[in-house]
């Protein structure tokens, strides 16, 4: 009975190693074909301190002028799809001009950001929003954006995004194919420094992944000087960090930072798993995914602490009012536009322009099918709400081909 187990755990790493080398050739392929050559000696050329054209307010009432010159670091698996979607409108709304990727939905991460990977970049040029995935670089950003530039960012608790990610990414990092039991992840935890690897292929999404976002050395000890100047560093240059945990508050907070109007916050959850697949971390395990990635918990409790200093500041009645009349059109929206008024399993997404981008392997993030017959006064806005971010990078005009061409092969393959 014994040598059942031995045999199906090489099995097991067999046909992981299998995988790994057809998915290890096809990603680096792909990324050799649409990697650009970063110049040597791209000309410097002055962005203009603004690039804003003045958008009057829907109402008519407000005192301020809403910002459009926006950084949004886009952190992994923060809820950060859902944003986008409100950034998309919003720019669209505006028409304002966003620093897109090329043939790709990312600026060629894990790779530090550099202006070369805007699509259409020239020196000098003018855009207001970048917000794809990139590994953050102060500097490159800087020489895209304008100085008046407001920097927005979000942060997850490291426990719960460790739980994501390694669902999420678990299994295009090739040392998650050595765990053979049912719950990977609690293996994983127990002992890390058995399987990782700080030089193993995508080895960073196991590991202090916010951190690694934001183009810090996430294997750095969390006491080394480095991290805490890493940390204010961020402090300095983002004018907002929001957390997943209290999104609609730290919407509300957005909302106040750039001068915008409520109808520009509504959302609906984009990208979201299906309950069944969240593994329910127990004390103990929490605890042990909060040590391995220390720094990203140290980074978290920083700026959990400035987000309440920012909601005080705000005032706490003041929010809670604010909050519920988000929560209020936020339900009248998903009345309008929802059928059955919430989110469906992929196999049950009607319209293949609604379906969400999947990890490998499942179906696991849910999308929704919108009503039929929605007048005309929201047809079009509810569209764009339910619109997954893949597909609306298509509809803005952005060339996708070298993610297209991954999903063909993952249907292939069946991943």
């Amino acid at each position: 009975m014994m040598v059942g187990k031995p045999v199906r755990q090489w099995r097991s790493i067999c046909k992981g190693l299998i995988l790994g080398a057809l998915l290890t050739t096809c990603m680096i392929l792909l990324y050799c074909l649409s990697a650009p050559e970063v110049p040597f000696g791209l000309q410097e050329v002055p962005v203009p301190y603004s690039c804003a054209h003045r958008p009057s307010s829907a109402t008519g009432q407000q005192t301020c002028t809403p910002k459009v010159d926006i950084m949004f670091m886009k952190t992994h698996k923060t809820a950060s799809s859902t944003f986008l979607n409100i950034l998309f409108r919003f720019g669209e709304k505006h028409h304002l001009k966003f620093a897109f990727p090329n043939s790709r939905n990312d600026f060629f991460y894990p790779s530090p950001f550099h202006r070369s990977q805007v699509k259409d970049y020239k020196p000098g040029m003018c855009f207001n929003i970048i917000c794809n995935h990139m590994r953050f670089n102060a500097a490159e950003v800087a020489k895209v954006l304008p100085a008046d530039t407001s920097y927005i960012t979000i942060l997850r608790h490291p426990a719960d995004l460790a739980e994501s990610s390694f669902h999420y990414f678990g299994r295009v990092v090739p040392l998650t194919w050595k765990l053979s039991g049912d719950d990977k992840l609690r293996e994983f935890l127990q002992d890390p420094k058995l399987y990782y690897d700080p030089e193993g292929f995508n080895s960073f999404y196991l590991k202090n992944l916010l951190f690694f976002d934001f183009g810090q050395d996430n294997n750095l000890h969390p006491d080394d000087p480095k991290v805490d100047e890493a940390i204010h560093a961020i402090a300095k240059r983002f004018h907002l960090v929001m957390l997943v945990e209290y999104f609609e508050e730290s919407l509300i907070l957005l909302k106040d930072v750039l001068c915008w109007d409520m109808e520009d916050l509504l959302f609906f959850k984009l990208n979201a798993r299906k309950g069944s697949t969240v593994s329910k971390l127990t004390p103990e395990l929490r605890a042990k995914a909060l040590e391995w990635n220390a720094i990203d918990w140290k980074l978290y409790q920083f700026f959990n602490s400035t987000f309440w200093h920012k909601v005080d500041a705000y005032g706490r009645e003041r929010m809670a009012r604010d909050v519920a009349e988000l929560q209020r059109r936020n339900a009248e929206m998903a009345s309008i536009c929802i059928e059955g008024g919430h989110a469906v399993d992929a196999g049950s997404i009607l319209e293949t322009s609604m379906q969400p981008w999947q990890p490998i392997g499942e179906k696991s993030i849910m999308g929704y099918n919108m009503k039929k017959n929605v007048d005309k006064a929201h047809g079009k806005l509810c569209r764009k709400m339910l619109t997954p971010e893949l597909q609306y990078l298509t509809d803005m005009g952005v060339n996708l081909w070298i993610t297209r061409l991954w999903g063909h092969i993952r249907e292939i393959l069946h991943w």
